[in-house]
């Protein structure tokens, strides 16, 4: 059984919907029902938490009868109309597998209400029966999309220590996010962030920020490595040494912060830490989570089966948590990847699609606020915080094409610390880098275009395509030159301004930029990415259809020009980065995180 109760989200009034399952004795070993409900509180058995997301997800794993009733109640948070869509291992169920469907409507708007009908109470029931191949026996939801305003229960104030090491800009801002939202929604709630090996680690484990540093400019030298410690015995070994070495000192740095919760945001905070809170919990249960911060592929460190949960950002990395780490399926947490509250702000602002008509009126607004020219496309270029990568060349490369195919834009170049490209792009020669010859790639022969159809990798057949034999000098001259502004910024403050107003973005592929990027529907060029982790990020642009990799920024500056010569392009990119983003995934996670650590307040207070 179905029932729904919708109201228009213009009174903000709440939906109430009971489903009752009728389940046959034939089951799946890994069964599993998803039901999308948009920005829907749930309350299903044997749980009792607030989450976002489009769905909820029941798992079967019985072979008896079961009839199960789940609750849910919520505030409506779709535009669209909602559907009612059954999936069994992935597979589809047609509505035919609805038996009976009962409609009454109590005034005359449906599920979603359209801009002209503006009642103040209308609602709609819908009642449906549905037989499935599997058999429930509990109830587990994922996150769920509440609105910024929505009613949370929240306790008092917490302690919160984040474990995190300054080896790329991605873990403390993932951190950083997080603990906004830990006092946005728990205020009071005071936060520390420890580095534990820079603290108390011996040596090799001290020296990982300084190793980051050497090995980030030499991408094989952090190839070998990173591939190297995420060999199963070799992890062993590293986990018994740092533990054997290190977990006394770690244990009493933990408690002399005395947290009330623990969350680990980087992949080498994981064992010997858990190990060490574990032992602290004979005095004072403290409860130890893990953020994920990678989003196509991560390494093997951080997977521990005894985490109280662990929240991750895209399939790929549930797969490998349920691999290597081998974590229960109720300790993961599809949750999305936690960004600043700042995009969580826009792309609320956007009304979830920039190219709506509310999306490109307030995308005029935030142009007009930064200055840039309302008539010409807005290219944002990116290296990391350190302004690394081959930047300058692909900044060159995009004046060059732009200018020639009559593309009037501005080049939105954020340096990072890197000082010295500053100071070029401010004193370049423009003319001269037009006068430069337009560069080819040489043809390597037949064998590497009759393998191309067979390499089963998006990514490595953008990356073989630089190599098979594509002239580069093929880009037509416009009649008239476009006009092309080189705007250079350093650190920027207001990135999520700033990709609102973009049209594309050129960057590296941090998992950080690209879940920024897709919470405000901005199409992604990425030009490098450091091997190991980020390799798994391209796959997740490429596999979402929202953007493109390429290496050589002669292909990047003809790429990104064919995007903006095409408005239907570019809508398509940015309402595909759209259904990949997650912009409220830093609340969602600390709303979880939260609730459980008052639980574990409350058994201690009850236990002291």
């Amino acid at each position: 059984m179905y029932t729904q109760n919708v109201v228009s989200t213009k009174c903000k009034a709440v939906i109430s919907v009971t489903i009752l399952l009728s389940l046959a004795t034939s089951c799946l070993s890994d069964a599993s029902l998803r039901i999308p409900l948009s920005g829907l509180l749930v309350n299903a058995p044997g749980t009792s938490c607030i989450f976002r997301t489009n769905l909820i997800q029941i798992r079967g794993g019985s072979t008896s009868n079961n009839v199960t009733a789940c609750n849910i109640t919520g505030l409506h948070g779709g535009g669209g109309n909602e559907t009612l869509s059954f999936f069994v291992s992935g597979n589809t169920f047609p509505s035919s597998i609805v038996t009976s469907t009962t409609t009454t409507t109590k005034a005359q708007v449906l599920p979603a209400a359209s801009s002209s009908n503006k009642p103040d109470v209308a609602a709609t029931t819908t009642s449906a029966t549905a037989s499935f191949p599997t058999s429930l026996v509990e109830a587990s939801t994922s996150i769920k999309n509440l609105p910024d305003d929505f009613p949370r229960v929240t306790g008092g104030p917490l302690k919160v220590l984040f474990l995190s090491s300054d080896t790329g800009g991605g873990h403390r801002a993932s951190a950083e996010s997080l603990a906004k939202q830990f006092q946005r929604l728990y205020p009071g709630t005071t936060y520390d962030l420890l580095d534990i090996w820079t603290a108390d680690g011996v040596f090799p484990y001290k020296t990982l920020v300084k190793a980051y540093k050497h090995l980030s400019r030499h991408p094989r030298q952090w190839k070998f490595l990173y591939h190297l410690s995420n060999f199963p015995l070799y992890e062993i070994c590293m986990d018994l040494h740092s533990s054997y070495t290190c977990e006394k000192k770690i244990r009493k740095r933990i408690e002399s912060y005395d947290p009330d919760v623990v969350v680990s945001v980087h992949p080498a905070m994981n064992y010997t830490p858990l190990k060490s809170v574990r032992r602290t919990s004979k005095k004072k249960r403290i409860p130890f989570f893990t953020v994920v911060t990678d989003y196509g592929s991560a390494h093997s460190t951080w997977f521990q089966p005894q985490v109280d949960k662990i929240f991750v950002a895209s399939e790929r990395i549930r797969k490998l948590a349920k691999r290597r780490g081998r974590i229960a399926d109720s300790k993961i947490v599809m949750a999305g990847l936690p960004i600043r509250q700042d995009f969580d702000v826009q792309a609320t602002a956007l009304g979830g699609d920039r190219t709506s008509p509310q999306g490109k009126v307030y995308r005029g607004k935030v142009r007009h606020q930064l200055g840039i020219d309302p008539n010409s496309k807005a290219i944002l270029l990116m290296g990391g915080g350190e302004g690394v990568g081959s930047l300058s060349d692909i900044v060159n490369a995009l004046y060059k094409t732009l200018t020639f195919k009559g593309i009037d834009a501005s080049l939105l170049v954020v340096c990072g610390r890197n000082d010295k490209l500053r100071k070029e792009l401010r004193t370049r020669h423009w003319d001269a880098i037009l006068a430069q010859p337009i560069h080819k790639k040489k043809k390597l022969g037949l064998l590497l275009k009759l393998l191309k159809p067979i390499i089963p990798s998006r990514r490595l057949k953008q990356r073989l395509n630089e190599y098979i034999g594509y002239k580069s000098n093929t880009t037509a001259v416009a009649q008239q030159r476009g006009k092309v502004k080189v705007i250079d910024m350093g650190f920027v403050n207001n990135m999520a301004e700033f990709m609102v107003a973009a049209d594309v973005i050129v960057t590296k592929a941090g998992p950080g930029t690209i879940a920024e990027s897709a919470a405000v529907g901005l199409p992604v060029m990425l030009s490098s990415f450091l091997p190991g982790q980020e390799a798994g990020n391209v796959d997740i642009v490429l596999d979402g259809d929202f953007g493109a990799f390429c290496k050589d920024p002669t292909r990047i500056a003809e790429t990104v020009a064919s995007w903006l010569e095409d408005d239907n392009l570019l809508d398509k990119l940015s309402r595909n980065a759209m259904k990949e983003g997650h912009p409220h995934a830093a609340a969602d996670i600390v709303h979880e995180i939260g609730e459980a650590t008052q639980a574990c307040i409350e058994l201690n207070r009850k236990s002291a």
